[in-house]
């Protein structure tokens, strides 16, 4: 009996131990998990997502241990960006981030991705499959049948906190949600601006403010263009780490660079050379040098932690070979698009393109020349404008044509005032249709002039072309496909009472802005190493800072083939309308860039026969006198009436042009009943805008080209330029 007693006390005893030992166990405090850890204790990989299904293995990969334990509870980061290769097991990363958070420090947590589409397939082919085949997760889902409003499929609710998907296009889901926990796949990818004006990577910022001593945020992935992409601006601002692992033959650490990789002529073969003592390290060695690794900042005072590795860092048999890196690298060599996707998605780096680089705003600035506004060099032997329309403006740029349509830009002005209103339209007319001084003498003209119709004011500028106020009043749209002709055949618009569509009406053109901005940039990057006389545009020194910025403030995008705003909030109405310019010189009228050198020669002896008999301006505007004019009519008033008859039996509904209406003034004298016509056709061209057409029977400009070809018209008394307003005009 007593040994019973003996023996049960025993087992009570033991049984109360365990007991104590589990209610220890139970109210002791947790003991601190890193990412990493929980990663390798619940995640398995699933055969939907990964080429390598089963447990998960921090070694497979050491790179991304530290990354992920930035976000382990008792870290004390707050921000982390990673810039990548595809590929690189970033997706896989993001994942154990997201269940570690949802099971050891439940709080928020928002996923946002650039579009719903890229959102939906994280969803199916991430979040699901993790979901599956994590136990410890689906034990802190409150539900998991699809049926329950806390089971969306962009929304996941889970003890402790709540799961929400976005994109970075929902403006008002970005604004209405707060989380602890924020992370920005393919950061890159997203839209510099909402249509809202709002920054979306402003925006999700703010959405963890609720937080603020216990936020993170996590931002990922492969760079794009330089200039433009936000993965690359965001690790500039970080520590900048980079995995250093040191050579097996003089011990230098160092990281590894695409510049350091090096291979036969045939490509059979390749090999890495250290930087320090030039030795060759084989690719089969590179597992041992990164396990003996580690990421070193180069800016260790930075608030933001930055990690970025490049493709000769793929772990072996979980990417390319170097080998086929190399294959790659020389495929690519002669496709840009090719070189940029293998910059961009194999080396990590952002792509910068030579072109850009000698056309940056700061290089452009140094290439001002000493000419005036307004008054056109002696190249210059035609004139065209581009206007943009804005809420609450007009952007014009009027840019002057040479042989091999060497540009000269002329004048840019901004004409405040509502397009929707007549007020800003007859200032426009009135800058259009003033003449401009010319250094050989005399004067040139705007001879057709682009606008474009886009935005929230087209039918305001299609009623203004229609009034054909100014010469070759030309309406735009910016043309979808990239590979669109400069300037679209015209499109009839307007319909008569018949409901057959109006000859007479506005014709609608479209431009191909692609095209065009490659020719602006191509020459502007060949510009770079010319002398002066030898350029292909030249700008004037009284252009501003915000004209020259606004000029070269996008960047050409080879993988959507467009050309995309720079960030940093820059106009673009400068390259804009210098766009329209330039697409107008193809208008059937004028048809510049087909010009021969007899129809530049031609031009050229115009503008000397027009000089005749005028004061002749020097390049810095400065009017200077020649010999009294000859007693015989002047040739330049012979060849504007000419021009401007010859206008009239083309097409009797054009519009004249107030330089035209001088010229005519300037004729005046004789007796005759055909020099009596053309008295009568000035008088009733002085004060009307109105087509000729509509003004005088033809019998009456059959008799002034009579008297163009018949007795002497004596010309008034030289009109000259004087120099004053930005924008002179004749007296």
């Amino acid at each position: 009996m007593t040994t019973m007693t003996s023996s049960a006390t025993s087992t009570y005893a033991s049984a109360q131990s365990e007991v104590n030992k589990a209610l220890a166990r139970a109210i002791a405090p947790r003991k601190p998990m890193r990412v990493s850890e929980w990663a390798v204790r619940h995640r398995r990989l699933s055969q939907k997502g990964s080429s390598i299904p089963g447990v998960w293995r921090n070694e497979r990969n050491p790179l991304l241990v530290e990354i992920m334990d930035c976000f382990s509870a008792r870290s004390p980061v707050h921000d982390v960006v990673a810039m990548l290769p595809i590929q690189f097991g970033k997706s896989e990363m993001e994942a154990n981030i997201l269940g570690y958070t949802m099971c050891e420090n439940p709080q928020p947590i928002m996923v946002v991705l650039p579009g719903e589409v890229s959102m939906n397939k994280w969803i199916d082919q991430k979040l699901n499959p993790l979901i599956e085949e994590t136990a410890a997760i689906q034990s802190v889902l409150t539900s998991t049948s699809s049926r329950e409003s806390s089971n969306r499929r962009s929304f996941k609710d889970f003890q402790g906190g709540q799961l929400y998907f976005e994109h970075a296009g929902n403006p008002v889901r970005l604004k209405s949600t707060s989380a602890g926990l924020l992370m920005c796949d393919e950061f890159s990818s997203f839209a510099n601006h909402l249509r809202s004006g709002d920054d979306p990577g402003d925006m999700l910022d703010g959405r963890t403010s609720a937080f603020p001593s216990t936020y993170k945020r996590f931002k990922v992935g492969t760079p794009e263009i330089a200039g433009l992409c936000r993965i690359s601006e965001l690790y500039a601002q970080s520590d900048r780490r980079r995995w250093h692992w040191p050579c097996p033959h003089c011990g230098h650490r160092q990281a590894f660079e695409w510049s350091g990789l090096m291979w036969t002529p045939d490509a059979r073969r390749c090999w890495y050379v250290c930087s320090d003592c030039g030795s060759v390290i084989e690719e089969h060695e590179k597992p041992q040098l990164i396990s003996a690794g580690g990421w070193v900042p180069e800016n260790p005072s930075a608030r933001i932690r930055g990690y970025h590795a490049n493709a000769l860092y793929y772990p072996m048999g979980l990417g390319p070979r170097w080998l086929d890196l190399v294959h790659m690298w020389l495929a690519a060599q002669n496709d840009p698009a090719k070189l940029k996707t293998f910059i961009n998605d194999r080396l990590a780096e952002p792509w910068e393109d030579k072109t850009a680089r000698k056309a940056a705003p700061n290089i452009i600035k140094d290439r001002r020349e000493p000419y005036r506004l307004r008054v056109a060099p002696l190249g210059v032997l035609a004139v065209t404008a581009g206007v943009d329309t804005q809420d609450d403006r007009l952007a014009v740029q009027i840019i002057g044509w040479g042989r091999g349509m060497v540009a000269w830009v002329l004048d840019y002005i901004e004409l405040s005032g509502d397009p929707g209103e007549d007020k800003v339209w007859a200032s426009l007319v009135d800058l259009l249709n003033r003449p401009l001084p010319h250094a050989r003498g005399g004067f040139v003209q705007v001879e057709a002039t682009a606008i474009d119709a886009g935005g929230h004011r087209t039918e305001s500028v299609k009623h203004f072309c229609r009034q054909r106020r100014i010469r070759r009043a030309t309406c735009i749209f910016g043309a979808r496909p990239n590979n669109a002709p400069i300037l679209s055949r015209p499109k009839l618009e307007d319909v008569n009472y018949q409901g057959k569509l109006d000859k007479k009406g506005i014709k609608i053109r479209h431009v191909g802005t692609v095209a065009v901005k490659q020719w602006l940039f191509r020459c502007l990057a060949a510009d770079a190493d010319k002398p002066v006389d030898a350029r292909l545009i030249h700008l004037t020194e009284d252009l501003d800072d915000f004209y020259v910025d606004g000029l070269v403030s996008e960047r050409y995008n080879p993988r959507t083939n467009r050309y995309d705003k720079v960030r940093g909030g820059v106009r673009n109405e400068p390259l804009d309308t210098f766009v329209y310019a330039y697409a107008v010189t193809h208008h059937q009228d004028l048809r510049l860039h087909r010009a021969t050198t007899a129809d530049w020669d031609a031009r050229e002896q115009r503008i000397i026969d027009l000089a005749r008999s005028e004061y002749r301006v020097d390049s810095r505007g400065t009017s200077q006198p020649e010999t009294p004019a000859p007693t015989a009519p002047p040739m330049h008033t012979r060849a504007v009436l000419d021009a401007i008859l010859t206008r009239i039996e083309r097409d009797p509904m054009a519009p004249v042009a107030s330089a035209d209406r001088d010229a005519w003034a300037a004729a005046t004298g004789g007796t005759t009943e055909e020099t009596a016509a053309l008295s009568a056709l000035v008088a009733r061209l002085t004060d009307t805008q109105a087509p000729i057409g509509a003004l005088l029977p033809q019998d009456m400009v059959a008799m002034a080209r009579t008297a163009l070809r018949g007795p002497a018209i004596t010309p008034s008394t030289p009109r000259r330029f004087v120099r004053g307003t930005r924008h002179p005009g004749l007296r």
